[in-house]
């Protein structure tokens, strides 16, 4: 056999990242660096075509440094190709506008939604693909690897440990893939301390960090004023409590942000235990630390929480509740995105959550033509992993009820929790998804659906259930979706006959078939009826926000 007389090198990715560390060195740039030198710091240790991996979070925002990175020199830096899960600050996007960057793989984009679509349409961004969380992460460490991330902390000590606090989301994801993999890790922090009061990311794995001139913007994503909860949303929540949750006796779960879901936690402590359901349903959730779940912890209906997340002005409330909240030692909650969003996948039994569009195969999403909100956690939440193998009472009866009771394996509940009509009288029920028209704009090889229809088990609105898991054929399926999408054109086409049908053998179910009484359903029924009763509830330890104070 013929010897290699050209010896391989295996440290390429090393000896590019020292001399990136080195020409930083040249400019006098140390750990610590002055946030005034941060866009010299960046043009520095970045090049064109990097993978540039932004701390853009549901909440926690690396907003210093994105906004830096959007003020840097398109001479000097282009053609980056950012990763990142939200894209939710407006230096997010400035960064393509002003030709910095160029292609974007990401899970969601909800603030940031139209003008993403608008880049789209004049076909001025890239994009890869849009993610659920967990790919996304896994894809840090596969062929999505970091280059360079840019992340943020609560705090830092002088040899650059971090302390992320109770927001620490995707921070640990993040940095594992580039601390590891010959990346450079830059992170911008609220403040420096003599000691951190856990070490939540070591300082070996940092190489540079800047105290930025404010803190790190968090949005209250999950914060919802009861006042804005309405009747329909009342009487949609007493269904999925008495309809769903009561049958399948749901101990394990997940909720989507939404006032419809704020309406089942906020009738946990009154409907819920009218119908006698402490201790049977709603115990053990991988949530954020929802307001509105304070009424229902304080009711002794939660065992535990593990979070994605924080919340604004929820610390001291979770501090004083340890035995729900997973806290350290300092007290405070550690979130971790990918462990939660693990959790959501395969130890819960149902997710509910809600939609723009749902065709009539039960496909949704929520990236339209004007609007690409992108999928974060639902792809997740909202799928039945048939890596699974262990039962629970849920996941056994829906598989039985999917497969007429000869189950080889369980099924878990994914309901789709919507109003027929979404705001400015636009039909959330469709023939086609919008998403069809996007591929062919995104040059993408799939339609950007949210939740296959597959995956879906239940469908509420206003006018009842559709349960999809005793649909029979394609035709049962498209008939049950149509029962339930009220006076939409999709379901102004409904076979009344089938319909009918279908009620009879239970696949719908209105309001009167399941016992709840729709005359009840006011805002009498809630556990909580402000923002302000919310913090009665939590014995004054909830801080809400400003802008949710009215008094």
């Amino acid at each position: 056999m013929k010897a290699n007389t050209e010896e391989k090198k295996w440290n390429l990715q090393q000896n590019r990242r020292d001399s990136k560390l080195q020409a930083a060195k040249d400019k006098g740039l140390a750990k610590r660096v002055p946030s005034d030198r941060t866009i010299e710091l960046l043009e520095t240790v970045l090049t064109p075509e990097d993978k540039v991996c932004i701390e853009g979070n549901n909440q926690k925002q690396a907003d210093f440094l994105s906004e830096c990175l959007s003020q840097c020199n398109n001479d000097v830096l282009n053609n980056l190709h950012i990763l990142q899960s939200v894209l939710a600050l407006p230096s997010h996007i400035d960064i393509f506008e002003k030709g910095i960057a160029s292609k974007v793989d990401f899970s969601f984009s909800g603030p940031q939604a139209l003008r993403l679509a608008k880049l789209v349409q004049q076909q001025k961004i890239q994009i890869g693909s849009i993610h659920t969380y967990l790919e996304l992460y896994g894809r840090y460490f596969i062929d999505l690897i970091p280059n360079v991330c840019l992340i943020t902390a609560h705090s830092a000590d002088a040899d650059g440990n971090l302390y992320t606090g109770p927001n620490t989301e995707d921070t640990p994801a993040i940095v594992e893939a580039t601390a590891f993999k010959s990346g450079i890790v830059i992170a911008q922090v609220n403040e420096l301390v003599d000691s951190v009061p856990r070490v939540d990311i070591p300082a070996d794995w940092v190489d540079f960090f800047i105290v930025a001139p404010r803190p790190n913007y968090i949005e209250p994503l999950f914060t919802r004023d009861p006042a804005q909860i309405t009747e329909v949303q009342i009487l949609m929540a007493m269904m999925v409590i008495k309809g769903i949750y009561a049958p399948y006796q749901i101990k394990r779960l997940n909720h989507g942000i939404g006032f419809n879901t704020a309406a089942i936690e906020l009738l946990l402590p009154t409907y819920g235990a009218e119908l006698n359901l402490k201790g049977k349903i709603c115990t053990n959730w991988a949530l954020n630390p929802h307001p509105t779940m304070i009424p229902a912890i304080e009711s002794g209906f939660v065992d535990s929480i593990h979070s994605f997340g924080s919340e604004v002005g929820m610390d001291e409330y979770i501090q004083n509740r340890p035995d729900v909240f997973f806290t350290g030692k300092d007290g405070s909650m550690r979130s971790n995105r990918a462990f939660s969003q693990t959790a959501g996948l395969y130890a819960c039994d149902l997710f509910i959550g809600s939609t723009l569009q749902i065709d009539l195969q039960g496909n949704s999403s929520t990236a339209t033509v004007d609007r690409i909100a992108g999928f974060g956690g639902a792809p997740n939440m909202g799928s039945d992993p048939h890596g699974r193998r262990h039962s629970s009472y849920a996941y056994l009866k829906a598989g039985q009820e999917a497969a007429d009771g000869r189950v080889v394996k369980g099924r878990k509940l994914v309901v789709q929790m919507v109003e027929t009509y979404r705001e400015h009288m636009d039909s959330v029920f469709v023939e086609e998804l919008d998403a069809w028209q996007l591929q062919e704009k995104m040059g993408s090889d799939f339609p950007p659906i949210m939740i296959y229809g597959d995956d879906v088990t239940h469908i509420v609105t206003e006018e009842g259930i559709a349960n999809l898991l005793l649909c029979r054929t394609p035709e049962e399926r498209e008939q049950a979706i149509r029962g339930v999408a009220g006076y939409t054109p999709v379901g102004m086409q409904r076979d009344h006959e089938k319909v009918k049908e279908l009620r009879q053998r239970g696949i719908i179910q209105r309001p009167e078939d399941i016992g709840v009484d729709a005359s009840k359903a006011t805002r009498d029924l809630l556990a909580a009826k402000s923002v302000k009763d919310l913090v009665k509830w939590s014995n004054g330890t909830y801080a809400p926000p400003s802008r949710f104070r009215n008094w």
